[in-house]
C-alpha cells in the first residue's frame, strides 16, 4: 500500500483542479499545469475539496503508478500557489554566470562560454555568485538545475564547480611535500 497514496491533497481556497479522460489540470495564482495519466491503472477524482488517487486493479504498474500520481498532483497543487526554487552556488577563481536575455551564460574555466537557454515557465536570477532558478513545475526546476550543475561539478580537492547551496562537498586532501 502506497502512504503517499492513501492521502488526499487538500486544495487550496484559489486553486481549481480539474480531471478529464486521461489529463489533470491544476489552475492557481501563478499558472496552470497539466499531468497525463494512465486510467487503466488509476482512478482520480476531485472531493469535498481534495484529490483523492486509487489504484484501479491490484497490479505491480497499478500499484507502483498510484503513489506516483498522488505525488505529482500535490507537488502541482504546490506549485501554482507558491513557486518552487532551487539555489545554485559557483565557487572558483574567474567563475561566474550572467544572464544575456533569455540565456544563462557559464564562464567556468572553458576556452569558450556555456550558453543554456532557459526553458519556458522558468525564471532565472543571477546575483553574485549564486544562480536562483524558480517555477511552478517541480519536475522543470529540478531538471534545468540538474543541467546546469553538470556543466561543471564540484571537485574534491579545491571545491571548484557549480554546487546546490545546501550541497556538502567532501574534500580531499592533496599530495604531501616530504
Amino acid at each position: 500500500m502506497s502512504r503517499i497514496g492513501k492521502k488526499p491533497t487538500i486544495i487550496p481556497a484559489n486553486t481549481e483542479v480539474t480531471v478529464s479522460e486521461k489529463l489533470v489540470t491544476v489552475k492557481g495564482p501563478l499558472g496552470e499545469l497539466t499531468l497525463g495519466y494512465r486510467p487503466e491503472a488509476v482512478v482520480i477524482t476531485v472531493e469535498d475539496g481534495s484529490v483523492i488517487v486509487k489504484n484501479k486493479n491490484e497490479t505491480i504498474e497499478s500499484r507502483a503508478l498510484w503513489g506516483t500520481y498522488a505525488s505529482e498532483i500535490a507537488s502541482m497543487v504546490a506549485g501554482v500557489n507558491t513557486a518552487f526554487e532551487k539555489k545554485l552556488i559557483i565557487e572558483g577563481v574567474g567563475y561566474k554566470a550572467e544572464m544575456r536575455g533569455n540565456t544563462l551564460v557559464l564562464i567556468v574555466g572553458f576556452s569558450h562560454d556555456v550558453p543554456l537557454e532557459v526553458p519556458a515557465g522558468l525564471t532565472c536570477v543571477v546575483e553574485k555568485n549564486t544562480i536562483i532558478i524558480t517555477g511552478t513545475s517541480k519536475e522543470k526546476v529540478g531538471q534545468f538545475a540538474a543541467e546546469v550543475r553538470s556543466k561543471k561539478k564540484p571537485e574534491p580537492y579545491k571545491g571548484k564547480g557549480i554546487r546546490y547551496h545546501d550541497e556538502v562537498v567532501r574534500r580531499k586532501e592533496g599530495k604531501k611535500a616530504s
